[in-house]
Formats: C-alpha cells, structure tokens, sequence
C-alpha cells in the first residue's frame, strides 16, 4: 500500500510502498513505534516513540499534532489504526501542511 516517508534530515517527503508494520519500522529504524491522527480522514503518522530519549535531529510538526523527530510514515488506516490502507493525503498536500522545526 502507499505511505508517505518524512525524511527531516533532508527536509524531504517521498512516495513509498509497504505492506505490514515491520515495514513501518524498518522504514523508522526502531521497534518503538507509535502513531498519531493527522487529520480525519484515517491517515497516520508513525514514528519513534523515544524520539527525544534517543536526541534524533531532524524535527517537524505536521498541522498541530505535536512535534517529533527522526524519520516518520504517513499511513493511512482504518478503525482507529487497526488495519493498514493507502495513504489518503497526497505528497504536495501533505508538503503544504509540513513545518520543520
């Protein structure tokens, strides 16, 4: 399925494929995965839940969802997160609503 990979290091965001959650973390680099809502339309934002224990450069905040750093996926999904779908927000949408701190 198509996700949304957040490079902050780069200050880049590319079109990625992936098919479970060890996708996910393989992308991130960590076990410890979490996520949160952006938006309402089902998608996700993954990314290192000891983001700021481990000092990983690299922060950005997407719309007000609270900052993070390091390497982030944007997934879409359904019934609260449980089952992985295609990303809903487009790369230039989300792009719009990106903020590298």
């Amino acid at each position: 399925m198509k996700a949304l990979v957040i490079r902050p290091d780069r200050k880049a965001i590319e079109d990625v494929q992936i098919i479970s959650l060890i996708d996910i973390k393989n992308i991130i680099g960590f076990d410890t995965v979490t996520s949160d809502a952006v938006g309402t339309n089902g998608d996700r934002l993954f990314f290192d839940e000891e983001c700021f224990l481990r000092g990983t450069p690299g922060r950005y905040q997407i719309d007000s969802v609270i900052p993070v750093a390091g390497t982030g996926l944007l997934v879409g999904t359904l019934g609260e997160g449980a089952e992985l779908r295609d990303v809903q927000t487009d790369l230039d949408q989300l792009q719009d609503r990106i903020r590298y701190l």
